[in-house]
């Protein structure tokens, strides 16, 4: 798939169906999201693969928007400290590019997924960390629901040209 298209074929997918995903498509998944960069190479993220049901279960009440009910659930977390002190304020920034790099392989891999956040919201923050038991030093940015595909949403290109200012 070429990128244009998989940028426009990516969107968030509700529905999946029960087929597990293979470890080789996890792993895939996980090299994409470590290929992102990073504010002075911290990389203060920590990925959390989900695929025990009970897990999944608790994770899925978490919010009214973490309801999907995917084979995979991969949590994005990030460390705000680190060894660089001007780039622990940037965590959001480099597991949110992460995180798009997951989006756009599971797309390429023909798969579907949902990212759903979680910080800044502290309620949301205490349940996950409390199911995935969660050190106080990490902070879960988002949950993003993976599976195949048990519907596929049509490609979109949302271009808007009144959003550009020229300078």
């Amino acid at each position: 798939m070429e990128l244009r298209e998989a940028l426009l074929a990516r969107r968030s997918v509700r529905a999946f169906t029960e087929e597990p995903v293979p470890d080789e498509m996890i792993d895939e998944l996980m090299h994409a999201a470590m290929s992102g960069p990073s504010a002075c190479n911290v990389r203060p993220w920590e990925f959390y693969v989900i695929t025990d049901e009970a897990k999944r279960k608790e994770l899925r009440k978490v919010t009214l928007f973490t309801r999907h009910s995917a084979p995979l659930i991969i949590a994005v977390c990030g460390r705000a400290e680190g060894p660089v002190v001007i780039a622990k304020d940037f965590w959001v920034q480099d597991c949110s590019a992460a995180t798009e790099n997951i989006l756009l392989r599971v797309t390429d891999l023909g798969l579907g997924a949902v990212w759903c956040g979680i910080w800044p919201n502290n309620a949301a923050v205490d349940k996950v960390r409390a199911v995935l038991d969660l050190s106080k030093k990490l902070l879960p940015l988002n949950l993003i629901f993976i599976g195949h595909p048990a519907e596929e949403p049509e490609p979109r290109d949302q271009y808007d040209a009144s959003r550009i200012h020229r300078i």
